[in-house]
C-alpha cells in the first residue's frame, strides 16, 4: 500500500505529464527528423557504454573537449561540426 506521500507525488507527476502533453512538449510531437536524430544519438551512446569504446561521443562530451582546447564558436556548432573540428571523425 502506498503512503500518503507517495500518493501525493504520483498525483503531482500525473499533473505534470498532463500539462506537458497539453503543451505538446513531448518527443512524439517533435518533427520526425529530430526524433530520428535523438534516437540515433541515444543508440550510439548506449553502444559506446556497452563496448567501452571512446567514440562516437555525444555533443555535450565533444563540447567539453572543445572548451578545454579553447575552440572558438563551439557553442554554435552541432555534434558533427564539433567532431570534425576536433578530428574525432
Amino acid at each position: 500500500m502506498a503512503t500518503s506521500r507517495q500518493t501525493k507525488a504520483a498525483r503531482s507527476n500525473v499533473r505534470k505529464a498532463q500539462a506537458a502533453a497539453k503543451a505538446k512538449k513531448t518527443i512524439s510531437k517533435m518533427p520526425a527528423r529530430t526524433r530520428t536524430a535523438l534516437g540515433k544519438q541515444g543508440a550510439a551512446v548506449a553502444q559506446r557504454k556497452r563496448t567501452g569504446a571512446k567514440a562516437p561521443k555525444t555533443r555535450a562530451e565533444l563540447y567539453e573537449i572543445a572548451k578545454r582546447r579553447n575552440i572558438s564558436g563551439r557553442s554554435k556548432m552541432g555534434r558533427d561540426e564539433l567532431a570534425q573540428r576536433l578530428g574525432e571523425q
